[in-house]
């Protein structure tokens, strides 16, 4: 992949030292206790809210616990279990595929490396950086969903809408002991003020420096 063509480093580490002070210890609100329950619940937020999934893991992690209960499961009772967070079947499919990839090949544990993590089904570079950053604490990349899509576009960080070539120029951007924490603070920012129809420009840290600030 080539090198990004514009240097975006000076306008990141402004972004970045506002966001840390807006939000010095961020969190992500999808609700797990554990590595496997954060690789299911990010696997079936794909196209629905952490609010939502959230809502399905609180039943969902009482009764399937390990990999095996995954790997095991009736898929159309799955299917029903995760219902409403849309695009059920596709989900119930690669969750329980998943659990028995990590059964046969990882001893049940989920994996600690990208390329490990890519090859389960469901799971592209988004899912396994924030299993990686958010259950191990590896800073192997960003992950890129829509609210860090938008939010670094608007921001003057990337001129790309490819979630792989935004991640390549935000780390080439944003120097790598912020990369776990700069999800979570886009995330942050773009659900609650950066929104994509009505943006708070005026209730927004960022708003001197941020080129979009009152024009979106």
């Amino acid at each position: 992949m080539a090198e990004p063509k514009t240097d975006n480093k000076p306008q990141a580490l402004k972004v970045m030292g506002l966001l840390s002070k807006e939000h010095p210890d961020p969190r992500i609100e999808l609700s797990y206790s554990n590595p496997l329950e954060l690789l299911v619940a990010t696997i079936l937020s794909a196209q629905t809210t952490d609010k939502t999934i959230n809502l399905v893991t609180k039943e969902l992690f009482k009764k399937y616990k390990t990999a095996k209960d995954y790997a095991n499961a009736d898929q159309k009772t799955f299917e029903q279990e995760i219902r409403s967070t849309g695009f059920y079947r596709n989900k119930a499919k690669n969750v329980i595929a998943s659990a028995k990839i990590l059964v046969e090949k990882y001893d049940s544990k989920v994996p600690k490396t990208m390329e490990d993590l890519l090859t389960l089904p469901g799971v592209a570079r988004k899912t396994a950086n924030i299993v990686l950053a958010n259950a191990y604490g590896i800073a192997a990349g960003i992950a890129v969903d829509t609210h860090v899509k938008r939010v670094s576009f608007r921001l003057g960080l990337t001129k790309e809408t490819d979630p792989v070539k935004i991640e390549k120029d935000l780390t080439a951007a944003i120097p790598k002991e912020y990369w776990i924490s700069v999800n979570r603070q886009m995330v942050l920012l773009g659900r609650y003020i950066c929104t994509a129809k009505k943006p708070l420009c005026d209730k927004c840290v960022l708003n001197k420096i941020c080129p979009s600030a009152y024009k979106v």
